[in-house]
């Protein structure tokens, strides 16, 4: 048995070497094999380098579109077990080794449970702004987990999407457990940590002050918002 880790990478320089040592700890504990996949994207820094120097399995994929990124990161993987994860997001170590129990029971697969890097009264509330459009579709998000046969049941990620490719094929995933009698699963126990960039870039109270962009952003087709809030980022 084996676990694919799935990283998505545009001039992940910064973060990257922290994301990538979190999955190496949480290898360690888990009673399986366990690789990692970095897709870089349109990358100019030393992000290929580094995923190199970590013994990563490097994939390419130029597009502005995180679905045809993680899909290209899982064609290049290997594992019966597919997690993917962010660049900027670091896996708890006990996150892998209680990914594998939970599809070893009537569970499909599954989210985590996102704790920020840093807290302030801005990001609760802008968390807050967040949590309705999460409720809607009742899934869990972060870091998504389940076993190849059913990420190519469902088709993967959506193409369609440049925002929300994340939410939409959690929901896809739940829809499909329910015809297999398996649950939607989210590891609480293990948090993802996840940085805070945007915070720092765009404000603590951003989404608060612009709950359009949340609109616009779970549209999941608006090219300009994809494009100015994560394709172009880093951008050199």
């Amino acid at each position: 048995m084996k676990i694919s880790v799935i990283i998505p990478a545009h001039n992940e320089e910064e973060y990257l070497p922290g994301g990538l040592a979190a999955v190496a700890a949480a290898a360690k504990i888990c009673p399986c094999d366990v690789e990692t996949v970095v897709v870089l994207n349109r990358c100019t820094d030393r992000t290929e380098e580094i995923a190199r120097e970590f013994g990563a399995v490097i994939a390419h994929e130029d597009a502005k579109n995180l679905a045809k990124i993680r899909n290209a990161g899982c064609a290049a993987s290997s594992g019966e077990i597919i997690v993917t994860v962010d660049a900027d997001s670091q896996l708890h170590p006990q996150f892998l080794r209680i990914v594998l129990e939970k599809l070893k029971s009537p569970i499909i697969g599954g989210g985590a449970f996102v704790v920020p890097e840093r807290w302030s009264l801005g990001i609760v509330a802008s968390a807050m702004m967040v949590v309705p459009y999460l409720a809607k579709h009742r899934v869990s998000y972060g870091s998504f987990w389940t076993t190849r046969k059913s990420f190519e049941a469902i088709g993967g990620f959506n193409p369609a999407f440049v925002t929300i490719e994340d939410v939409d094929f959690a929901v896809r995933l739940r829809d499909y457990g329910r015809t297999k009698q398996k649950k939607w699963g989210t590891v609480w126990t293990a948090p993802l940590k996840t940085s805070c960039r945007k915070f720092d870039q765009y404000g603590d109270w951003h989404l608060v002050r612009d709950p359009g962009f949340l609109k616009r952003a779970f549209h999941g087709t608006d090219e300009e918002v994809a494009n100015e809030y994560w394709y172009d980022q880093r951008s050199s």
